[in-house]
């Protein structure tokens, strides 16, 4: 995240969410909007020193951390606050992972069926290039090439999905169809 386009594009894809989290907890408009500015001004000031796996989760704790360091200066207890942050990334997680996996569906849908069908072979069923190569009578080299295209294609219509979630995705994917 060391371009501002990129700063941009998660700034407009959290923004939002963090602002409705913030409110819930502190049902205070001025406070959630000052908090929420604060972890993005942070986030861009620091973005050359961090290494952040999951950036919604680093928003959401950032966030959370805020919230107990404005709590703390007004010295309330921030114990049920606290709760109240588990109890909400357990309840929206599931729709979280549903809303990704829905995503994925729609990606794998817009795949041509033969770089689909590769794959989901390499991908889901754990099938190496050779083996692929076999199985559907292909060369290495078109399998290789097939599984190169697929993977670009998925990256670049998920661009509004962080391309690192890619392989999340299909692994989650994996996951529920076992």
């Amino acid at each position: 995240m060391s371009n501002l386009a990129k700063f941009e594009e998660i700034y407009s894809q959290h923004w939002e969410k963090l602002y409705a989290f913030c409110f819930k907890l502190t049902h205070d408009e001025y406070l959630s909007e000052n908090i929420v500015q604060e972890v993005f001004t942070d986030l861009w000031e620091r973005r050359g020193m961090l290494q952040i796996s999951s950036i919604e989760s680093f928003l959401f704790r950032a966030v959370k951390n805020q919230i107990f360091k404005e709590y703390r200066k007004k010295s309330f207890d921030v114990t049920i606050l606290d709760e109240q942050f588990e109890d909400y990334i357990q309840e929206n997680e599931p729709t979280l992972e549903a809303e990704l996996i829905d995503k994925l569906y729609l990606l794998l849908d817009e795949l041509p069926p033969k770089r689909k069908e590769i794959l989901i072979m390499n991908k889901l069923e754990n099938l190496d290039i050779e083996q692929i190569a076999e199985r559907l009578n292909l060369s290495k080299q078109t399998v290789k090439n097939q599984l190169s295209a697929a993977l670009q294609q998925l990256k670049f219509k998920a661009n509004n999905l962080h391309a690192c979630l890619i392989p999340l995705l299909l692994a989650l994917l994996h996951f529920i169809i076992s």
